[in-house]
């Protein structure tokens, strides 16, 4: 399928590794030209380096940043800028897990810096980025959330809440400027396998005395009987849903969440 994204500049936050670098890799497939970002500057460097071994060596290119820093991500769109142009395609996957825990035991500083980290950062980077796509009258933003942000778990608060934020400001994004050409939406993953969520079964194993794939059989069966799929999600599976909504197959959506979930939320 022609997703009508070739020559875009596409900006990836979060992008030297899971869904984020797969989000990547599925729009330089699709002839885009992206501008990789991450906190971790070596990281951020091996993941350049694989997507450049790969075939798109003149078409990516990393900048590091911390986004939770107003310089860093205004350092980020004047290089952006320098290196292929102003982005028409913005994808922030960049996040963490953040304070966890017992509600009563997690500090002011636990939710502030998830807070900030999560939504806030989210937030910052779009107003950095949306307007040259408003200008321009065109624009695709895909703003990661999560199943917890309509399904909460007690014992990730802060980072429930911070989704749950970032599934508002999607929706009032795309209110706001919708009629100017720029289109957000959000997409919502399950457990898929990320650094991120291999971090949690590794300390999940270690605390049991399981093996990593016991830890992860077990939390399904325990912490997600919801997934019907019983199994994690892959990144190319959310990068697949990502790169739709960035393209022009996708030009009637806006304001929606997309579930990636195996089934999860109990919802419709």
């Amino acid at each position: 399928m022609d997703l009508g994204i070739e020559g875009r500049v596409a900006l990836v936050t979060g992008g030297d590794s899971g869904i984020g670098f797969a989000a990547a890799r599925e729009l330089l497939a699709e002839g885009a030209r992206v501008v990789l970002t991450d906190r971790d500057g070596d990281a951020l460097g091996d993941a350049v380096t694989r997507l450049r071994a790969a075939g798109s060596s003149d078409a990516v290119v990393g900048v590091p940043a911390d986004l939770t820093v107003l310089a860093d991500v205004e350092e980020l769109a004047r290089r952006a800028r320098e290196a292929f142009g102003d982005p028409e395609i913005l994808v922030h996957a960049a996040g963490v897990t953040g304070a966890t825990g017992d509600f009563l035991e997690i500090d002011d500083d636990g939710w502030r810096s998830t807070l900030e980290t999560d939504l806030v950062a989210a937030a910052r980077t779009v107003r950095t980025f949306l307007p040259s796509m408003r200008e321009r009258g065109r624009g695709r933003i895909v703003l990661l959330a999560s199943e917890d942000a309509v399904q909460p778990y007690a014992d990730e608060l802060p980072y429930c809440a911070s989704k749950a934020g970032v599934l508002a400001l999607a929706k009032g994004l795309a209110k706001a400027y919708g009629g100017d050409g720029v289109l957000v939406n959000a997409v919502s993953p399950a457990f898929v396998a990320t650094p991120m969520t291999d971090a949690m079964m590794r300390e999940r194993a270690d605390e049991r005395g399981e093996s990593f794939d016991e830890a992860v059989a077990s939390f399904l069966a325990e912490e997600r009987p919801g997934i019907e799929a019983r199994r994690r999600g892959e990144p190319e599976e959310v990068a697949a849903v990502i790169a739709w909504l960035c393209s022009e197959r996708a030009s009637f959506v806006l304001g929606s969440n997309w579930r990636v979930d195996g089934g999860s939320v109990a919802t419709i």
